[in-house]
């Protein structure tokens, strides 16, 4: 199945081995045994005892944990140059969760006590490791609805344990003010004192409480599609910047005396459009390591695949079947439940589509700023319309109240024609501008839309009976995306405004609900474009070398025939052994072989 040097370069592409030369590589190698795991496999189940270490030579494999009534979760796919297997090793433990086949696969594995004596023997790799642990473990605790489906966190990391304890500083000293302003109470056996201070410290407990659990909700992730850094603060800010991993040029580490101590540091990530920085990171050189093994990868498999197309020209060419590639299909990020549409009455159907917020038709999805925007544009002409229905019904009760025969809401006027109060009337008239208000407030508010389609995205602001501005951009020229919600009302209503970096300038869509699921949008449509416009780039040159390939191998056998010795071996014609005439080749030019010189002329004798 595989050979040593097969095995030690793919040791070497494996960040868990950094550090390593070749010659110990090799060493590891040799000590490997290879395994087959055909589709469908169980590799292990969760709570088995630890039996080895996986690496996953060729094939795919699925990572799934129990999810209650739902029977199993999958929490990740793993490909080739992948592992796993590891934590219940290092912890000596029983198994965490249970690792399908998913394709033919092909393993590497390393016996428990090989394991064991490999650490032993490289205790420079026991950090790799660590910190491997570590992010699975914090990957498992997460659900992140916004992943893909086929998107795989192979790093997760939250601040270091410093940066929490910095946070909890002032709280802490808070809390031993009040805890004195209890004592004191109890020493001068006054009541105030001892109350303010126990108020004091509930608070300062719930604000120590709200720091760890800001620190929690910060994460940095690098996935196999992209680097993501999240941040959150509670009721107040939400955010998620992004970049995806073909948009990184490098990857570097800063630390700093303490840093080196304590081992955390920052990890830099440097894109076309400036950096993701994962600042007070645990172990910063190996997670820097695993993000430039995942970037590598990335190019790699881009490689393969501009290799696979070629290979399927080529086979088109000489006319041998072209196998099956599974065609990108653009599923909905909000799913259509078509059984409750076809019973929801047509008359809801339009309201619904009347005020949504999200549409999605024809491939192409419209988003509309929130309705609380509307609110707040509008909360003038509202409030007019329901204090003059206000006011109407109150001069329609007073009419019926009042003794006075002549008070009623109609009356007959001079002239004999019923005629309505005049208040009443003034009142109904005043409805029209108000109505012309409102429609104009909420036609400005319908005419704000952020389209994204499979090529482009808009943003488009017309302005009733005025101009109209929009704003567009390719979307595989997106550079990095980024989304925020900001404040109490944003994060309580989910709004909030996605940024989107093209070139030199930045496209925002301001207000729209569920932010996240709006970049989500946007970036899987890019991927796609990027992926479709990737094969059709190089489609003349794929077919123009194919042709050539083509051609080789139709006439291969001539190639090969064995080149026989001209029969006047003292012939001074370079080309006989080519088997051609002189003839029948061109001369001439610059090469003296009896055509003209730089001048024209003739060659004279006696001048070679």
């Amino acid at each position: 199945m595989s050979d040593i040097q097969a095995r030690v370069i793919l040791l070497d592409k494996i960040h868990l081995f950094n550090g390593l030369d070749q010659d110990q590589l090799a060493d590891i190698a040799t000590k490997l045994e290879d395994r087959t795991a055909p589709a469908g496999t169980v590799i292990f189940k969760r709570t088995d005892p630890p039996d080895g270490f996986y690496m996953i030579f060729r094939g795919k494999v699925k990572v799934t944990i129990p999810a209650g009534e739902k029977g199993e979760r999958r929490i990740g796919v793993l490909y080739g140059g992948d592992y796993f297997g590891e934590e219940a090793l290092f912890e000596n433990r029983n198994r965490s969760a249970t690792v399908t086949a998913e394709d033919n696969t092909e393993l590497l594995f390393l016996s428990h006590p090989g394991f064991d004596f490999l650490l032993n023997q490289y205790e420079k790799l026991r950090p790799n490791f660590q910190v491997t642990i570590k992010s699975r473990r914090l990957a498992r605790s997460t659900n992140f609805k916004w992943l893909g489906k086929n998107e795989v966190i192979y790093f997760i990391a939250r601040r270091h344990k410093i940066r929490l304890f910095q946070t909890l500083i002032a709280p802490v000293l808070s809390m031993l003010f009040s805890l004195g302003m209890v004592a004191s109470g109890v020493i001068l056996n006054s009541a105030i004192p001892q109350a303010v201070g126990w108020a004091a410290a509930l608070g300062v407990f719930f604000w120590g409480i709200w720091r760890a659990i800001d620190w929690s909700n910060d994460y940095f992730i690098v996935t196999n599609q992209r680097v993501i850094w999240l941040e959150k603060v509670i009721g107040l800010h939400d955010s998620r910047e992004e970049a995806p991993l073909g948009t990184i040029l490098s990857v570097g580490v800063e630390t700093d005396t303490l840093g080196r101590i304590l081992k955390y540091g920052n990890v830099i990530v440097r894109t076309f459009v400036g950096k993701v920085e994962f600042d007070h990171v645990d172990h910063p050189v190996q997670a820097a390591d695993m993000i430039r093994e995942y970037w590598e990868r990335t190019k790699a498999i881009t490689s393969r695949s501009q290799m696979d197309v070629m290979k399927d020209s080529i086979k088109q060419k000489l006319g041998l079947p072209l196998p099956k590639r599974p065609q990108v299909e653009l599923s909905p990020i909000v799913p259509l439940d078509e059984d409750k549409a076809l019973k929801t009455p047509l008359w809801i159907l339009a309201l619904q589509n009347f005020f949504q917020l999200r549409i999605e038709e024809a491939g192409k999805v419209i988003y509309h700023k929130h309705w609380f925007v509307l609110f707040r544009e509008a909360w003038r002409p509202i409030g007019l319309f329901f204090l003059n229905l206000g006011l109407l019904g109150w001069r329609i009760y007073l009419l019926a109240a009042s003794p006075d025969p002549a008070d009623t809401v109609f009356h007959i006027n001079a002239i004999g024609i019923p005629a309505p109060d005049g208040i009443i009337a003034f009142l109904m008239v005043f409805f029209l501008p108000i109505g012309v208000w409102l429609w104009y407030e909420f036609t400005d508010w319908k005419n704000d839309i952020f389209m994204v389609t499979n090529d482009e995205i808009f943003d488009i602001d017309r302005k009733p009976f005025g101009t109209e501005e929009r704003r567009s951009a390719q979307i595989e020229n997106i550079l990095s995306t980024s989304y925020s919600r900001d404040g109490i009302i944003a994060n309580l209503f989910n709004y909030g405004t996605v940024k989107i970096t093209v070139g030199g300038t930045q496209l925002a869509f301001e207000d729209v609900i569920d932010p996240a699921a709006v970049q989500a949008d946007i970036n899987r449509r890019r991927a796609a474009r990027i992926a479709k416009k990737g094969e059709d780039a190089g489609s003349a040159d794929r077919e123009r070398f194919a042709t050539w390939i083509a051609a080789y191998h139709k006439h291969i056998n001539e190639f090969n025939k064995p080149i026989t010795a001209p029969a006047d071996t003292e012939s001074t014609n370079p080309f006989a052994a080519a088997g051609q005439d002189l003839d029948d080749l061109p001369l001439g030019g610059d090469d003296g072989l009896g055509g003209e010189n730089d001048l024209g002329e003739q060659p004279q004798p006696g001048e070679f």
